[in-house]
């Protein structure tokens, strides 16, 4: 509530309080509360996310029908690592379907420690650059400590944010999020700023745990459908391309940039 308050003053005006300067101030702070509601009202409108009772394994922000994945913070960096990852997701297969040649620029989104990072950057050769963007210090810090032991030198780490991945517009050949959009705080943001930075007729790979077969051992907000893939990445002018599911527990969608 507004408060006027008035010196003690010995005029005869001193106690008087013009009706006509109460109503005018009682107007001007109904107007500025009800347009600060219908700014609210307006902005919330907007926003492509609901808020939705939190799930053990999700954040309570709801993105096209689907609960957005808790992130998995860099403590867990290990576990990028583990031994028995090249046994369950076979990256080869993976990166020889993507059919990278020397010379490609490759963005890396949601890197980690780079553990397909530094495979793309054999792929591209010399000539050919990955931008490997992660929105963790931590994990930009132990990405760029693996690259340098093993003498990666087409490698740039790039810190992001939540909502863009902070790279130069029409820049990059191909964009490959390897089991980490269904994570994405902000996913139409970060896809927006993903599609900037691909070059006409760029692509972009989503990886994701098939949410199609139950035989898949991973918590269920951590698994994508190709189905809820397609919906998201079309919504932002991508064109479907062509699916990949000779992997084993995952399969990439890819989508192509107009």
């Amino acid at each position: 509530m507004l408060r006027i308050r008035l010196r003690n003053r010995r005029t005869s005006h001193a106690y008087r309080t013009p009706s006509i300067l109460v109503a005018c101030l009682s107007a001007l702070t109904l107007l500025s509360f009800g347009s600060s509601d219908a700014e609210a009202q307006a902005a919330a409108a907007d926003t492509p996310y609901e808020r939705v009772a939190r799930s053990p394994d999700g954040i309570g922000k709801r993105y096209m029908g689907r609960e957005i994945a808790s992130v998995m913070g860099w403590e867990g960096a290990q576990w990028l690592e583990r031994e028995s990852r090249a046994r369950e997701e076979q990256p080869a297969l993976l990166l020889r379907e993507l059919a990278l040649v020397p010379g490609m620029t490759v963005a890396d989104i949601g890197a980690g420690t780079g553990y397909y990072t530094w495979q793309l950057a054999k792929q591209v050769g010399p000539g050919g650059r990955v931008y490997a963007v992660d929105v963790q210090p931590e994990m930009i810090s132990m990405l760029d400590s693996q690259m340098a032991k093993r003498g990666v030198r087409n490698v740039v780490s790039v810190l992001g944010s939540e909502t863009a991945v902070k790279l130069p517009p029409a820049s990059v050949d191909l964009a490959i999020m390897v089991d980490v959009y269904h994570e994405l705080a902000y996913p139409s943001e970060v896809l927006d700023s993903v599609v900037d930075a691909l070059k006409p007729g760029g692509r972009v790979v989503f990886v994701e745990y098939r949410a199609e077969d139950p035989a898949v051992a991973i918590k269920p907000l951590h698994k994508m459908s190709e189905r809820q893939i397609r919906r998201e990445a079309t919504a932002h002018g991508l064109t479907w391309e062509r699916s990949i599911g000779s992997l084993p527990i995952q399969h990439a969608i890819m989508f192509r940039k107009p």
